[in-house]
């Protein structure tokens, strides 16, 4: 066999492989390996990447912000910021049809400006605004699919855990991506925020909700002590960012320890917390130094078989017009996102797609936020909706089933498409804060 049905074939393999459980760095590392091994028949070239791209990632200064960002968003959980922003969001929102919903989007939006992961968003806000709204006669299938949706939004608000496996995927800088996802995180809270209260005009029977019968106005004193923390953790960690004082992993240290200190001063965090937090982030940064130890192998291998310059000369000879290119783009993520989850699809299609797109003069900054929105569809997608997953191991309620989830959070999955068509179609977008 040729290199290039070598390579293909190592595609759909890994695929498959992910799709019947294999662990994806495994499925990843191990096809790549094989193929650069069948490629070249030579075993110690293979052993030579290999070893290779474990230096190059582990040795990657960038990677430092992995375990810093993920040991901020833990601490900021045990912190309770999270329910915190939630019940000053509230107050505002109550009286609205469908405002504890936007109050839980724009909690989410907030705390996923200092965790950057929709699994913690996905779990703090299913425990604190799921039986809020199950409580004021909101919809079942309303309540959790405004959880689900709104989660999303740590994927693209920095600081995103997946902007920064993009950014080592396709070399680019961290802190442009995280500057390059605020605009769009921005635009698709208020997106979600404006189809709420849509839904409540044209279809109120789906989303339910009478007046809080609780409700009273927080004191601004209460509301000051409430917000003040996470607002200065953002001031700290993205304003350090964007004004230059500080690299993206040195805001992650900066952000690190003011969480550390706010979780102090709050009594909640004991040493047990503490050393559990610990061991969760080791468990997080070898797992995702895992993944992109594996994507580099993988991405040598495309590189070896010349796949991707074989669908670039493809797509050149067809005349496809970036148009055509990015639907079928598209098309795929969303096809991957019902079978992977959003790191895998990341790892497998950039890599394809980047030899293609980087001779077309586009920014790969844009490219990167338009891969991260539309791979976070498949959050909300079955079989395999992760973010689902986790609000209905959350809850803990047999009242709602995993099919309530999926299409609770669906018409959040049409918005999210919605959006992401809305920054193809002009990219400026995404890359206004960068000019």
């Amino acid at each position: 066999m040729s290199p290039i049905e070598i390579g293909a074939i190592s595609v759909v393999a890994i695929v498959l492989l992910i799709y019947i459980g294999v662990y994806i760095p495994i499925a990843l590392a191990a096809v790549s390996f094989v193929s650069i091994w069948l490629m070249r028949d030579n075993f110690d070239l293979s052993v030579n990447l290999l070893k290779v791209a474990i230096g190059d990632s582990a040795m990657e200064y960038a990677f430092a912000t992995i375990p810093l960002f993920t040991f901020m968003g833990l601490i900021v959980s045990k912190a309770r910021l999270g329910s915190d922003i939630y019940e000053v969001m509230s107050t505002g929102f109550r009286r609205v049809k469908g405002g504890i919903g936007m109050a839980t989007v724009g909690a989410n939006a907030v705390f996923a400006a200092v965790t950057g992961s929709s699994i913690a968003s996905a779990s703090v806000f299913a425990k604190v605004s799921v039986p809020q709204m199950l409580k004021n006669g909101y919809n079942p299938r309303f309540a959790v699919g405004v959880v689900a949706g709104s989660s999303v939004l740590g994927m693209i608000i920095p600081p995103s855990a997946m902007l920064i496996i993009y950014s080592f995927v396709a070399e680019q800088s961290v802190g442009d991506m995280f500057l390059a996802g605020v605009v769009p995180g921005i635009m698709l809270a208020i997106a979600y925020i404006g189809a709420i209260w849509g839904m409540g005009k044209l279809f109120p029977k789906f989303v339910g909700g009478r007046p809080a019968s609780d409700y009273e106005r927080m004191p601004w004193k209460e509301i000051a002590s409430k917000t003040l923390p996470t607002l200065s953790l953002i001031t700290i960690v993205l304003g350090g960012i964007y004004t230059g004082w500080m690299t993206p992993v040195e805001a992650g240290a900066a952000g690190s320890l003011a969480g550390l200190v706010i979780a102090v001063l709050r009594r909640s965090m004991t040493l047990k917390g503490f050393w559990e937090v610990l061991i969760e982030t080791g468990h997080i940064t070898a797992t995702i130094l895992f993944l992109i130890t594996a994507a580099s192998i993988y991405s040598r291998m495309l590189g070896l078989a010349g796949l991707p310059n074989q669908l670039g000369e493809y797509m050149t000879n067809s005349d496809f017009a970036l148009f055509q290119i990015m639907v079928f783009y598209v098309l795929l993520m969303l096809f991957l996102g019902t079978l992977l989850d959003t790191a895998s699809i990341i790892l497998i299609v950039v890599p394809l797609f980047l030899p293609l797109i980087e001779p077309m003069g586009l920014s790969l900054v844009w490219f990167g936020i338009v891969t991260v929105v539309g791979a976070e569809i498949g959050l909300l997608t079955p079989p395999l909706g992760i973010s689902c997953f986790v609000i209905k191991a959350s809850l803990n309620d047999d009242r709602i089933t995993l099919k309530d989830v999926f299409l609770g959070a669906l018409p959040f999955a049409a918005v999210m498409l919605v959006v992401l068509i809305i920054l193809i179609a002009y990219p400026q977008l995404s890359l206004v804060l960068l000019n």
